[in-house]
């Protein structure tokens, strides 16, 4: 059988699931192996240093870098609030003085008698870390973070905007075909992931961001539209940082494109469960996809991952260059030797059948696999 890397996207109804949550620095971890925990639970907690500031002392009080030690009124490491004298200089007799104060609530950290400055240190941000999934912890990375892995439903998107969220599904749209629109979309929706079809448009958006929607998952949008609410053009980068009430995923990419019977199915299956979505988005090297997580009751110790779909005979395609862009085929024959194509080169090719039971001839490289 003729085998070839062809990337693709995870649809599949059981399967498990592990993600890796890490704190950018060491901390401490919350939890211990073979707990079991919530989404929205913290898992590991650190504090970031704080914000520095400069304060050229010796530039304030009219004095040689060399002295700026003595005139200090905090020891290094002490804590001051905003406004606290932290050095004074007593003029000729105690008639004239100056000082210096805090610029904010900080830790006197060093004194240089070399520039006459001090370095003061703002208080540390505490940054913790959630699950994400619900889950069990499979592992321990001490001081830095956990695995926590879950059996239950993943699908991968093409593309989205947009961090970590969790909420119940609402599967609006009445097939995979269906346009969303922005008055179906009500209060109701507050905190729900919003499912559409075919696509949705700004003003749908806008509306799923207006009630207070964490996610919304359509087949397609539109790039012009996308660069509205983001208020510049996507172009080539990862994604998920963006600052969005309501994060978007796109299962077929940008443009017009029906969402595939098969991801709208599960879909509806999940409808009122709980997920956890991410638009989070990288499309070179180390791909990341965005993705829609609904954790089962099913243990995960007890689970093995699901081998990766082959390239082989029966295998679901999803056509990603024109002139079927979008369209969902299986394969019907992986001829071994390369074949010269229209435009000279020299590939290897597949015969895929489309849902209609027309069959086409295509290079491998226009397909992504569809992992179930």
């Amino acid at each position: 059988m003729a085998h070839a890397y062809t990337p693709g996207l995870v649809v599949s109804e059981r399967t498990l699931v592990v993600k890796r949550r890490l704190l950018p620095i060491r901390g401490e971890v919350k939890v211990a192996l073979g707990d079991k925990v919530d989404a929205k639970q913290v898992v590991a907690r650190t504090e970031l240093p704080g914000n520095v500031q400069l304060v050229n002392v010796a530039h304030h009080l009219g004095i040689e870098p060399a002295d700026v030690a003595d005139r200090m009124k905090v020891q290094v490491g002490h804590k001051v609030s905003r406004g606290d004298t932290i050095a004074e200089n007593v003029g000729l007799f105690g008639l004239f003085r100056s000082h210096v104060s805090a610029p904010c609530d900080c830790m006197l950290e060093t004194i240089s008698k070399v520039t006459g400055q001090v370095l003061l240190r703002e208080p540390p941000q505490p940054l913790e870390v959630f699950a994400y999934i619900s889950g069990e912890v499979t592992e321990v990375i001490e001081a830095e973070g956990v695995d926590i892995s879950t059996v239950g439903t993943f699908i991968q998107g093409i593309i989205g905007v947009g961090g970590e969220k969790q909420g119940i599904i609402r599967v609006i749209a009445r097939d995979p075909d269906h346009k969303l629109r922005a008055e179906e979309i009500d209060e109701s929706c507050a905190g729900m992931v919003v499912v559409g079809g075919r696509c949705a448009d700004l003003a749908a958006y806008r509306r799923c961001e207006e009630v207070g929607a964490v996610g919304l998952v359509v087949g397609s949008f539109d790039d012009s539209d996308l660069g509205a609410i983001l208020g510049y053009d996507l172009g080539i980068a990862i994604t998920g940082g963006e600052n969005i009430g309501t994060s978007l995923i796109m299962t077929e990419g940008f443009g017009d494109l029906t969402m595939a019977a098969r991801t709208f199915e599960l879909l509806g299956k999940l409808d009122g469960r709980t997920a956890s979505i991410n638009g989070a988005t990288q499309i070179r090297a180390g791909v990341i996809r965005p993705e829609i997580i609904v954790s089962s009751d099913v243990p995960a110790s007890s689970a093995q991952p699901v081998q990766g779909t082959a390239t082989a005979i029966g295998a679901r395609v999803r056509i990603i260059r024109q002139p079927h862009f979008g369209q969902i085929a299986r394969i019907t024959d992986l001829p071994s030797d390369p074949v010269t194509i229209e435009s000279g080169a020299v590939v290897r090719v597949m015969t895929v059948e489309l849902p209609g039971g027309t069959q086409h001839t295509l290079p491998r490289a226009n397909v992504e696999l569809i992992e179930e």
